[in-house]
């Protein structure tokens, strides 16, 4: 794996912690349409980065765990994009109340949990292949 340059872990490292600070305001309700947009933004700075660490390898294992590291960060910017939405409403004016409630409101728990479970799952396993090198 290409190691991330200092500046690269430090955005990552602030993105992680933006993420974090806006999952939990917005689970606990407070200023949710602020911490909507700080979640997605620390999002979008992980995912990014998180990008930037390339496999040069050839190993079909370490590939294939970077491919489900890469879907869940989508997990993480689609789940910010739904805080956003649930701060705000912005889909609720195009479909009707029950409809949005069922497939849209507060459905960026599910995208978040996923996100995280796939994120520790190819972490763990990454650093246990590259460790066998």
């Amino acid at each position: 794996m290409r190691k991330l340059s200092r500046l690269q872990s430090i955005v990552m490292l602030v993105g992680a912690i933006l993420m974090a600070a806006g999952a939990g305001c917005c689970a606990f309700l407070w200023q949710q349409k602020v911490f909507s947009w700080v979640f997605l933004a620390g999002s979008i700075l992980f995912f990014a980065m998180q990008c930037q660490q390339k496999y040069e390898g050839d190993k079909l294992t370490i590939k294939r765990l970077r491919k489900i590291m890469t879907a869940s960060g989508v997990f993480f910017v689609l789940a910010g994009l739904l805080m956003v939405d649930t701060a705000y409403g912005f889909l609720g004016h195009y479909m009707s109340y029950v409809t949005y409630v069922t497939y849209f409101f507060n459905k960026w728990v599910i995208l978040v949990l996923a996100g995280a479970i796939l994120q520790l799952y190819s972490t763990h396993r990454i650093s246990n292949e590259l460790q066998k090198d």
